[in-house]
Order: C-alpha cells, then sequence, then structure tokens
C-alpha cells in the first residue's frame, strides 16, 4: 500500500532501512543538575528504533546554548556517557541515530545564564515567553555576539560533534530552524548586522556555512544534515525575501555535499510557523541534490505520494511518534495510530507518563 516508504535509503553514508524518519522532538526528560541523558530515555529511543532514520531530540552544545528545562546536553563528559547506552540501544534494534545539535540565541532566558544576556545575531527581543524552571517568563533582550565572538560559537558546534562522534552516533544534523540562533543569523527581520555576517543573503548564510564547515571537518560532509525552516515566521524569526535566503541556504548545502536536508513544512496544525506562505521545497529541491526530507503534519498516504511525485526522498514524522513507537510497523500493516493523550501536559514533563507507557500493537492486542 505504501511501497515507497519501505525503499531502503541512502543519505550520504547513513543508510536509512525505510522512508520513514523520526523528526526531533524536544521531550524534556533529562536528568538535572546537568541535563544528562539517562536510561528512561535509552527505552524512549529504543521503542522507536524501526524509524528508517531518528534524529534526536534538540541538544544544546553548550551551556550557553541551552535554555529549555530539562532538555540534554552534548558538552560535558557526563552527557557523552549519557548517550552511550541510548545510540547502543538503537543499533542493537538494527535503526540509525544522528544528534540534532542546538543552539537557542536569543531564546535562552537568562535564568539559565546565570542572569547574563543571551547571544544572538543582533540585539534583538524574542516575543511570548519562555520557559524556565520557574515557569513561564518573558523573553530578555539578546546581545549581539561581535564579529570575533562568531568562531567561539563555532568551536563548540565542532566540540559537541567531536562528542556525538564519541558517544556512538551515526552523524549530527544542525538545527537551523524554528528561530533559534543559526536562523536568527539567517533571517533578515532578526540579522541586523554590518559585518561580514549581516545584509543580503550571501552574508547572512555565512554562520550556516562555517558552522557546517566545522560540523564536515569532524564527520565527513556524508554524515552531516541541517534541519531549515523556510516557510513564513517562526518564534518572531521571519524573512522579507525567503526565497532569495533559503535559496543561498540551499547552495552551501549542495557545495558542502551534505548527507540530507530536512525542511518543515507546516500544515493546518502546525506548531511553529505559518501555513499561509508559499513553500519553498521545491526551489531547494531544484539547487540541493541530496536527500531532501519533509517534516511536518503528514500522513501515511501524505508522505507516500510526496515521495512518489519525487517532491522529497522521505518523511519525517514528529508528533505521530510521541503515541506510536512502532509507527513504521503501523504503517506497514496499516494499523490505526494510537491518539496522543493528556497532550500537551505530558510532553515535557518528567516521568514515564506520556512517554515511555505507549504500548506497541502487539501489546496492545493482549
Amino acid at each position: 500500500m505504501h511501497d515507497n516508504l519501505f525503499q531502503p535509503l541512502q543519505a550520504g553514508a547513513i543508510h536509512a532501512r525505510n522512508r520513514i524518519w523520526m523528526a526531533p522532538l524536544t521531550r524534556g526528560r533529562a536528568t538535572q543538575p546537568g541535563s544528562v541523558p539517562n536510561a528512561m530515555m535509552a527505552t524512549y529511543y529504543r521503542q522507536r528504533a524501526g524509524a528508517g532514520l531518528i534524529i534526536s531530540e534538540a541538544t544544546g552544545i553548550s551551556v550557553e546554548g541551552l535554555g529549555w528545562p530539562a532538555a540534554p546536553g552534548i558538552w560535558s563528559e557526563e552527557q557523552v556517557e549519557g548517550w552511550k547506552p541510548i545510540t547502543r540501544a538503537v543499533h542493537e534494534e538494527g535503526g540509525a541515530i544522528v544528534l540534532q545539535l542546538w543552539h537557542m540565541g536569543r531564546l535562552v532566558h537568562p535564568d539559565f545564564l546565570d542572569g547574563e544576556a543571551p547571544v544572538s545575531a543582533s540585539a534583538t527581543t524574542a516575543p511570548g515567553h519562555a520557559h524556565t524552571m520557574e515557569g513561564r517568563k518573558d523573553y530578555q533582550p539578546a546581545r549581539a555576539l561581535e564579529t570575533e565572538e562568531v568562531g567561539r560559537v563555532v568551536a563548540d558546534y565542532a566540540r559537541a560533534a567531536e562528542n556525538a562522534k564519541a558517544a556512538g552516533f551515526d552523524g549530527v544534523q544542525l538545527h537551523g530552524a524554528n528561530g533559534y540562533l543559526v536562523d536568527q543569523f539567517l533571517r533578515d527581520s532578526t540579522n541586523l548586522r554590518t559585518d561580514r555576517y549581516g545584509g543580503p543573503a550571501e552574508n547572512r548564510v555565512r554562520f550556516l556555512r562555517e558552522v557546517l564547515e566545522a560540523l564536515v571537518g569532524v564527520w565527513g560532509a556524508d554524515r552531516v544534515g541541517v534541519r531549515l525552516s523556510p516557510n513564513g515566521e517562526t518564534q518572531g524569526c521571519d524573512d522579507s525575501d525567503p526565497a532569495t535566503t533559503f535559496g543561498a541556504a540551499a547552495r552551501v548545502c549542495e557545495e558542502l555535499g551534505l548527507a540530507f536536508v530536512e525542511l518543515r513544512e507546516p500544515g493546518p496544525e502546525g506548531t511553529f510557523g505559518r501555513t499561509d506562505v508559499p513553500k519553498q521545497s521545491a526551489l531547494i529541491r531544484s539547487l540541493y541534490s541530496g536527500a531532501l526530507v519533509l517534516n511536518s503534519d503528514y500522513t501515511a498516504a501524505g508522505a507516500e505520494r510526496a515521495i512518489s511525485e519525487g517532491r522529497c526522498d522521505a518523511v519525517s514524522f514528529g508528533r505521530p511518534y510521541i503515541s506510536n513507537p512502532d509507527l513504521a510497523e503501523r504503517i506497514r500493516v496499516g494499523a490505526d495510530w494510537a491518539e496522543n493523550v493528556n497532550v500537551p501536559a505530558t510532553w515535557y514533563f518528567p516521568g514515564e507518563v506520556g512517554y515511555i507507557d505507549y504500548p506497541a500493537m502487539e501489546r496492545e492486542a493482549v
């Protein structure tokens, strides 16, 4: 019924046994203090290892870059050791997993930084509220990274990539979407710089290029991917000419020979971003020749259609993987998808409820 979804896909050096990928999902279950991955997370990822490729939850590259309660990091030795049982669990089930590298930029509340201001492309303030250990608080003004500081942040990405390799991942994905630091450099509503990182799109993609070059230096281009969100405003980050901006970003990905590019294309129920703006996937498809992955609000039939029509090579599923740890198998046999319950209350709260207690089909039938 969905034959195209179950064809293997070679994305650079990464072998995906099917084209039903698991999108990155922040779940807030890391052990605190220290943002350390744990045994419960290993169970969670093992349960979902039937995905063609798991893209891990967004993972902080540094203390400076992480501003989400109980999200994991990849800057310390303890974190590396915490990730090892997770990658091992996925591999024991025949799966593959890459680590998503995350710097939140201006979306880090000063509470996470001992009161210091967050950093961004420019001195701007995000709209809305941050999630902190003490509840929701207004975002605070960010300070612009000095030109000579940018290299320090790029080095943080490179160090995180080295740690991901030590932790046993199959590659890394740069989080360049959803209004976080890379996106803040890409888009002209948040990048007001006048140095070599600002101005025309060719300058605004420079930070993206330098970070990707650092990741490629660690992993090789064939094990590096990126996530982009070129379709309208997200967390206060927008662009006046997305075709030009993301066309330039796609050319960077092509020139570097990345393994895959994942694009968010929000549908009617989109969590991030508007749904009434032109999609840029066809443009990016024309400029980037590697594996293209589309994400957001897909059904199995919609994913099959997108692949059969040549619009993408794989589809990544997010929220369906919360309540369907065996989503790929359910699609294969045509089974119903379980509904998320107590959502969004259990998306980010600690504990097993709404995390590792969703049953697979065979256990449902008992």
